[in-house]
């Protein structure tokens, strides 16, 4: 007998509700087209059964989002007349449940009217326009019984954003980017229903606090949006191209062509070979839910600017949904008028984003990213000098991610120094504050921080050498002081003591990474088990403290990939700097001091 299928008859809530209060873990979503919570409650995968007000509010948010989707599936596979259903469906719930504000928002949203805050609903409005849009471009018959649902769209995004933009000043916050693009679809949609031209360009597109004039206020000249977040950034991407459909991307305005394209570029540099992206700053980490939305927007960037690494991003993603995405691709073929731009370079092997603070370091076999700027306002984490290290599909030490942000306990876990691979003095947190930038090559990179720890100045220095990686954290104060660098795997980890050597560490994974770790003082080393990354908090990993009692100490690591030869054999600090030597008897030199 065939699930029955419903769509939720109740208001949605804040989607971040839906976490297990115990375990840390996003709950298990059941089918959320049934449009029904679970019976015994929502499942966590470690046996615990969650039924809350606020946990039934947050499902109910999927279930809709889930609903707009497929319902916009349905209409790109041309199943008319069961796509058209649901609209009408939703007009008359909508009209029902969203005559005003939600109620039951909390006090610091910006609230929607279906939903508890407006940006959500507002990404629900650009798949429920982009259904419409597209039936509406087949000919599709009974559309004008949607209109009201579009009109009272458009207009509670209009509401939305100038709360925002006029009130709070937020031209620049994620939000507008997603409010624009519901009023962009949903406006296009509706004047597609009623076969006359948009007008609603000045309003939404070009005017004052429309999607150009946000990109232009969100997206630092690196390219970075301001947040300095993996996952807002392509949050913000995703929304403008969404919002874009139909445009020619030559014939937009030359500096948001522009903007656009070096957003692809962030994503192209920022990821491994093999399409693996770093959740840098904040967001979730691996979830079915994101790998699809990263699929989405490669295929759409490709029809902008195409780039190989955007097919490796979306090979990727299409593996963590375990091969399916729904003919997406299709859905999407022909988004844009007039083709795309040209291919975009490939990214350089020493990659630096001076404004937002990250360096991307492509040794052989290691995709290496320090982070060194700006906190990242309340998606920063306190994470200066941190290093990532990844292989083409491994992810060794990655940035952790975050967990839904009602878990306060855990959220608060996973922005803290002690959760990334960066230093601590004194076994304190670090500053909310920024690092800079202190020289770059085609080689190397370096940067400090003065500011994480008062009187405590900070060095790190990342270099390709030619079968390797060079890492040395240099940390210096006016007193002794109790300093540790901090090593925070994702894979299992062998961790080896050799009497009057370096220390010997084995990352694995898809492909295996050795480590040999020196000091310039006597160092203690901690090993103990810890949460991994924030996708679940109940999954322990070994976390690896190298600690000294100095005034000045420099940390030296080097790393080689199993499949990079010759084979490191020794790592030493001598009077002159590092020496590295190799199975062949070559010899590489670096110095330590910055």
């Amino acid at each position: 007998m065939a699930a029955v299928k419903r769509i939720p008859r109740e208001r949605g809530g804040w989607w971040h509700a839906y976490v297990c209060p115990v375990h840390g873990v996003e709950l298990g979503h059941g089918d959320l087209l049934a449009g029904r919570f679970p019976k015994a409650g929502a499942r966590c995968p470690h046996g615990c059964r969650v039924d809350t007000e606020e946990v039934r509010g947050a499902w109910t948010v999927l279930s809709h989002q889930a609903w707009a989707r497929h319902i916009r599936l349905l209409a790109e596979r041309g199943e008319h007349d069961e796509a058209l259903r649901h609209l009408v469906e939703y007009v008359a719930l909508y009209a029902e449940l969203a005559d005003g504000q939600h109620d039951g928002a909390q006090s610091w949203m910006l609230r929607g009217r279906l939903f508890h805050q407006a940006l959500t609903e507002a990404i629900w409005a650009v798949n429920i326009g982009h259904a419409v849009w597209t039936l509406a471009l087949r000919g599709a018959p009974g559309l004008p019984a949607v209109l009201p649902l579009l009109d009272a769209l458009e207009s509670a995004a209009l509401d939305a954003r100038d709360a925002l933009v006029v009130r709070d000043e937020g031209l620049a916050s994620n939000y507008t980017a997603w409010l624009n693009a519901a009023g962009i679809v949903t406006g296009r949609a509706a004047a597609a229903v009623r076969a006359v031209p948009w007008t609603g360009a000045k309003q939404w597109l070009d005017g004052d606090h429309g999607l150009y004039a946000h990109l232009r206020a969100a997206v630092a000249p690196d390219g970075w949006e301001w947040e300095g977040s993996t996952y807002y950034h392509g949050f913000v991407l995703r929304a403008a191209l969404l919002a874009l459909r139909g445009t020619d991307p030559a014939g937009l305005p030359p500096d948001v062509t522009r903007i656009v394209a070096r957003m692809t570029d962030v994503l192209a540099a920022i990821s491994t070979d093999g399409g693996v992206l770093p959740a840098l700053h904040d967001g979730p980490y691996q979830r079915p839910p994101l790998a699809l939305e990263w699929l989405e927007l490669s295929y759409l960037a490709q029809q902008f600017t195409p780039t190989p690494a955007l097919a490796a991003i979306a090979g990727r993603a299409r593996t963590e949904l375990g091969g399916a995405d729904d003919g997406l691709d299709r859905l999407l073929d022909g988004w844009f008028a007039g083709g795309p731009l040209p291919e975009r370079p490939a990214p350089d092997p020493v990659t630096v984003f001076g404004d937002t603070g990250y360096a991307v370091v492509r040794a052989r076999g290691i995709h290496a990213v320090l982070d060194f700027g700006p906190h990242g306002g309340s998606h920063g984490h306190r994470d200066k000098l941190a290093l990532y290290l990844y292989g083409k599909d491994t992810r060794w030490q990655p940035d952790p991610g975050q967990v839904p942000y009602a878990h306060t306990e855990f959220r608060e876990l996973y922005a803290s120094t002690a959760a990334h691979p960066a230093f601590r003095v004194d076994d304190m947190e670090q500053r909310e504050c920024a690092g800079r930038l202190l020289a770059t090559d085609d080689r190397s990179v370096t940067a400090e921080v003065t500011t994480a720890y008062a009187g405590v100045r900070a060095v790190r220095h990342i270099e390709t050498g030619p079968a390797h990686l060079v890492d040395l954290l240099m940390v210096s104060a006016a007193d002794a002081r109790r300093i540790t660098a901090q090593l925070r795997p994702d894979t299992p980890l062998d961790v080896q003591a050799q009497p009057g050597g370096p220390l010997r560490t084995t990352w694995y994974g898809e492909e295996v990474l050795h480590g040999w770790h020196t000091a310039s003082a006597p160092v203690g080393v901690f090993t103990r088990s810890g949460p991994g990354p924030a996708d679940d908090p109940q999954r322990t990993r070994s976390r690896v403290d190298l600690t000294a009692r100095a005034e000045r100490v420099v940390f030296a690591s080097v790393y080689q990939a199993a499949s990079a030869g010759p084979a490191v054999t020794d790592v030493r600090l001598t009077g002159s700097g590092l020496e590295v030597e190799f199975a062949d008897g070559s010899l590489a030199l670096h110095r330590t001091e910055y």
